[in-house]
């Protein structure tokens, strides 16, 4: 019974996500919206991580599952792929290195901060 509860309130969140996306004719996907919806709800505490734990932990075990429609798609589209591979290759390369580089970028600021004991970013106390 606690998976279902869990299940339904990241049901709901997907859906509130769904209907304000849809209501209000945002730019921004249904299923991002409730992410940060489910954000903002675990850091202020309206729901504990405890709550939605068991569920999380199957999605993420299970997480490869998901990307099999993402590949599926990717082999409907391999003319395309194939006649744009260079330029795939490089953009790829590219967000890799930036991707890279700004996480450093951020470890080693917050690294910095933490030692510094300055603030709250990354202090739990």
């Amino acid at each position: 019974m606690k998976l279902f509860r869990e299940a339904l309130i990241i049901l709901i969140i997907y859906l509130l996500g769904e209907f304000l996306s849809s209501f209000f004719a945002l730019p921004i996907p249904g299923n991002i919206l409730g992410m940060i919806i489910l954000f903002i709800l675990l850091c202020s505490n309206i729901i504990k991580v405890d709550n939605v734990s068991n569920i999380s932990d199957f999605l993420l075990d299970h997480l490869a599952f998901f990307f099999i429609p993402a590949g599926v798609g990717l082999m409907t589209s391999l003319n395309i792929i194939k006649s744009n591979w260079l330029k795939l290759l490089i953009v790829c390369l590219s967000t890799t290195i930036i991707i890279i580089a700004s996480t450093g970028l951020i470890v080693q600021f917050i690294s910095k901060h933490k030692k510094q004991g300055s603030g709250t970013i990354g202090n739990n106390n």
